[in-house]
């Protein structure tokens, strides 16, 4: 349910900053450098001076929101200025939404950057609580995704190595067919490897075709590798591991 405050435009002095609204720069900080610090562990491009931005400029612009009535201007005689925080929220996540596209990036048939792109999105959102002032759900979002980015993370490396690739070969369309050659070396790492494309290239001299598969970790990719290499009628391999 929307709430809305009525307030009076009073143009007090804005020059004046008191500890209280120094605390949501603070938290908004320190979540910022926590999340930012694992992508920045994980080497991308997103990391911990991107999150810390992101997380104090929602607060920052929260802050605004919530103190209107400190803005340096009047509102007409006898007259109050109705203002709805909650806007500035949506603004907010809005235009996050534009700075996490540009985070995800798509290799062949893979996609990359969706964890980078949620942890901006919910690093903004933390900072718009901050902003807000609910300082306890802040550090408790703070800490349940900072659990959710490094304790899974470490669960998952935990567990059975299973990954997901992308195997594209490419052979003469002249000649004979190393398909089924293909498929045998795809088949001895994954039983059922799934076709996603097949394309015709180069004035149609060059057939590809692509598969989506899971391997068991590095040691599968190379063995795959070598495999494909030594296909005599096989022009060229692409194998792409699929990684957020």
């Amino acid at each position: 349910m929307r709430r809305t405050v009525a307030v009076a435009m009073t143009g007090n002095d804005l020059n004046t900053l008191t500890l209280p609204e120094l605390w949501p720069m603070i938290g908004a900080i320190v979540a910022g450098g926590l999340i930012g610090l694992e992508r920045e562990w994980r080497g991308r491009a997103a990391g911990f001076r991107t999150h810390i931005l992101v997380c104090l400029a929602s607060a920052l612009l929260m802050q605004v929101a919530m103190s209107q009535a400190d803005w340096a201007f009047r509102a007409l005689p006898d007259e109050n200025i109705v203002t709805d925080p909650t806007r500035m929220a949506h603004g907010i996540l809005t235009g996050i939404g534009f700075l996490c596209a540009g985070v995800i990036f798509r290799t062949g048939f893979s996609i990359h950057g969706l964890t980078t792109a949620a942890s901006l999105w919910v690093t903004s959102s933390l900072g718009i609580l901050f902003g807000a002032g609910l300082y306890a759900l802040g550090a408790l979002g703070t800490v349940v995704t900072a659990l959710i980015l490094v304790g899974l993370r470490l669960i998952s490396v935990r567990l059975p190595a299973r990954q997901v690739i992308d195997a594209e070969a490419s052979w003469a369309r002249q000649g004979g067919s190393p398909l089924a050659e293909v498929r045998e070396a795809l088949c001895e790492l994954d039983p059922h490897p799934t076709a996603t494309r097949m394309t015709l290239s180069e004035d149609g001299r060059i057939v590809s075709h692509t598969w989506k598969l899971k391997v068991s970790g590095d040691r599968d990719l190379q063995r795959l590798a070598d495999r494909l290499a030594g296909i005599p009628s096989a022009t060229g391999y692409i194998l792409a591991p699929r990684d957020d």
